[in-house]
C-alpha cells in the first residue's frame, strides 16, 4: 500500500512547496513543479526530514543556497545591464528602505570619511572630496526591487573596480562588504564587484546624491535586485570570509542577481 505523509505541524505543505519553487533558478523550478512536488520530494532534495517548522524553514534555506551557487556560476562579469536615454527616467524615482523617508540617516558630508579595510595596500580613509575628485561615469539603469516594482535612475560615480585598484585590493578575495551610516550591512562576490556597472555612487541626476537615495555614497549595481545595493556608505572591507548582510542574515536570498 501507498505510505499516507502525515499533516506536519506548523507547515502548509502548499505554500512551502511554492516558496522551494521561487527559490530554485527557472530550469530547475519548471522541473520541480511539473515532477511529484511534494514535501518528499523536497525532502530527498534537501536531505532534510521535514517534521515541523523549523525543518521546513532548513529545507528553504538549503534550496536557497543551492540558487545561490547556481546563480554565482551563470553570473557574466562582461555582460551588462540594459541602459536607458534620459527620457526614460522615473519622475519622481521612489524611496526604498526598511524605514520611513523621513527616518533615513544624515551625514556630515564635511566631516564624512570613507573608511577601507580588509585585503588591500592602502588603508587610508577617503573624504567625499577625494572620491568626487576620481574619474566618474554616469549610468542610466533600472533598479528592481524584491517587492516587485522598478524604476530608471540616472546614477553618476566611480567604477567600484577602479577603486579596488586604486586601494590595491586583492581582487583573488571571495567578498567586498559595506557598512552603512544607519547600521545596515551587505556582502558581494567579487565578480559583481568588478563588474563595469558597479558603481560608487555620488551623485543622482547629475547632482550631488540627495539624502533619501544614500548620501554621500550609494554602491549601485544595476546586476543585483535593490536590497543588495547599498546606501549611506561608509566603509568598505575586502574579505574572504562572507560577513553577511542585513536582509540575507533575515534569509534572503544571498546572490540575489539579475
Amino acid at each position: 500500500m501507498p505510505r499516507l505523509r502525515k499533516a506536519v505541524p506548523g507547515v502548509d505543505a502548499k505554500l512551502l512547496i511554492k516558496d522551494a519553487a521561487r527559490l530554485m533558478p527557472d530550469p530547475a523550478r519548471r522541473a520541480f513543479l511539473r515532477g511529484a512536488a511534494s514535501l518528499g520530494a523536497l525532502a530527498f532534495l534537501t536531505g532534510c526530514d521535514i517534521v515541523d517548522s523549523l525543518s521546513a524553514e532548513n529545507a528553504l534555506r538549503k534550496i536557497s543556497h543551492f540558487n545561490d551557487g547556481v546563480q554565482a556560476l551563470l553570473f557574466n562579469p562582461n555582460k551588462l545591464a540594459p541602459t536607458y536615454p534620459e527620457s526614460a527616467v522615473t519622475k519622481p524615482f521612489p524611496f526604498n528602505g526598511y524605514y520611513p523617508e523621513d527616518e533615513a540617516p544624515e551625514v556630515d558630508g564635511e566631516t564624512y570619511r570613507f573608511e577601507v579595510g580588509g585585503l588591500v595596500e592602502n588603508k587610508k580613509s577617503w573624504t567625499l572630496d577625494e572620491l568626487r575628485a576620481l574619474p566618474q561615469e554616469r549610468q542610466i539603469t533600472r533598479l528592481i526591487c524584491v517587492e516587485g516594482w522598478s524604476a530608471i535612475g540616472d546614477w553618476t560615480g566611480v567604477r567600484l573596480s577602479e577603486f579596488l585598484k586604486r586601494v590595491g585590493a586583492d581582487t583573488r578575495a571571495k567578498y567586498v562588504w559595506f557598512q552603512c551610516a544607519e547600521g545596515y550591512s551587505n556582502t558581494i562576490d567579487m565578480p559583481t564587484a568588478l563588474h563595469p556597472q558597479t558603481q560608487m555612487t555620488l551623485k543622482f541626476a547629475n547632482e550631488v546624491l540627495p539624502r533619501k537615495y544614500g548620501f554621500p555614497m550609494k554602491i549601485r549595481m544595476p546586476t543585483k535586485l535593490g536590497f543588495k545595493n547599498p546606501k549611506y556608505v561608509i566603509a568598505m572591507q575586502v574579505t574572504n570570509k562572507d560577513l553577511g548582510g542585513y536582509w540575507e542574515d533575515r534569509g534572503y536570498n544571498w546572490f540575489s542577481g539579475l
